[in-house]
């Protein structure tokens, strides 16, 4: 039975690695060259842009994409931050989920829900504009551009400047690139807000927090929940403990960390894994029972629609870190989300 549960847990963490924190993790391979990312626009004569994307290959569009469509969740929301809903021609089927989307009301908009779909299906969509993130294979790339579909690469987010870029360069290919500079500002401010109060916390104050996340080797240094940390002025004791992000947390080295908070886990893939066994597994362990966090019942259930988020809502990472490591000074509502358009996400 414990091997099944094993088993289990790598299957469903492979999931999550694929799905929900893809554009998270480690630093990309592809090297990034901003500057000759940006649109070269004539928009004041003709409204025609060129864009050169991450894989180095220029796409010209003659008039701003009416039709986009994206594969990932982070590049759904840096869409929807820049125009409304009736854009896309489809979104990622997870940005419903009551745990992990942000935009329920906004992408229940949209009827067309995707998963990791093939040429032929993008292609039946009929989108002037598909926007992948770097990580995409070259392959299923080239095979979308081999139908004639317009296909730009983007960034996936590490840190919050790579956030920055990421917004910069779906800017660029929305033909929006001042929206773009609109919403990299609203990001601006809102980490000066935090950061106003953030830097009132004594260095002794600060907390140490370990993120108990079901992809178990999620969370230490180069991913954008570390960053996020920084930011948050908190100890991540994941990464503090010498731990990148693919290296597995081990409960020996739970121990070793001795966090003040937990961050523990919400997400069951719609009740479809029993979460609640994972977290057994560990408060329930005699070995921990050392552990500060678990002493002290400092077992905090985030909300991770803003934990895991890689668009310009990490900012809101940041904030909801900081709510849960110190206090109600740090609330914010559940729908918060970071947009220069007018349309209401309730």
């Amino acid at each position: 039975m414990k091997a099944k549960k094993f088993l289990a847990l790598i299957v469903f963490s492979v999931f999550l690695v694929s799905t929900v924190f893809s554009g998270c993790g480690s630093p990309s391979p592809q090297k990034s060259n901003t500057g000759s990312r940006q649109s070269e626009q004539n928009t004041a004569t003709t409204g025609a842009y060129t864009v050169t994307d991450m894989t180095g290959t220029k796409v010209s569009f003659s008039e701003k994409p009416k039709k986009i469509m994206t594969f990932d969740m982070y590049t759904d929301q840096i869409v929807l931050g820049m125009v409304t809903s009736d854009r896309l021609v489809g979104i990622n089927g997870l940005l419903d989920d009551p745990v992990l989307s942000n935009i329920i009301p906004i992408a229940k908009k949209v009827k067309k829900k995707i998963g990791d779909p093939g040429a032929e299906e993008v292609l039946s969509m009929k989108p002037d504009l598909v926007i992948v993130s770097d990580w995409t294979r070259a392959e299923k790339i080239q095979s979308m551009r081999d139908l004639g579909l317009k296909v730009v690469s983007v960034k996936s987010p590490v840190t919050i400047p790579d956030v920055k870029e990421a917004v910069t360069q779906v800017a660029a290919a929305i033909g929006e690139p001042e929206k773009g500079k609109q919403l990299i500002a609203l990001m601006d401010a809102k980490l000066a807000e935090i950061k106003e109060k953030t830097n009132k916390i004594k260095p002794e104050n600060r907390k140490k927090l370990v993120l108990l996340s079901l992809m178990t080797a999620y969370g230490g240094e180069g991913c954008a929940y570390d960053a996020a940390c920084r930011e948050a002025n908190v100890i991540n004791g994941i990464s503090e403990a010498g731990l990148k992000t693919g290296q597995q947390l081990s409960k020996e080295m739970l121990i070793k960390i001795n966090p003040d908070i937990m961050l523990m886990p919400v997400y069951t893939d719609r009740g479809k894994y029993d979460t609640q066994a994972f977290i057994d597994s560990y408060v329930k362990d005699p070995s921990l029972r050392t552990v500060k966090a678990i002493q002290d019942k400092k077992l905090i259930y985030p909300r991770e629609q803003f934990i895991y988020n890689c668009s310009q809502d990490i900012v809101y990472c940041v904030q909801e870190i900081a709510r849960c490591a110190y206090g109600e000074e740090f609330n914010f509502p559940d729908n918060a989300r970071l947009t220069v358009t007018d349309e209401k996400n309730e």
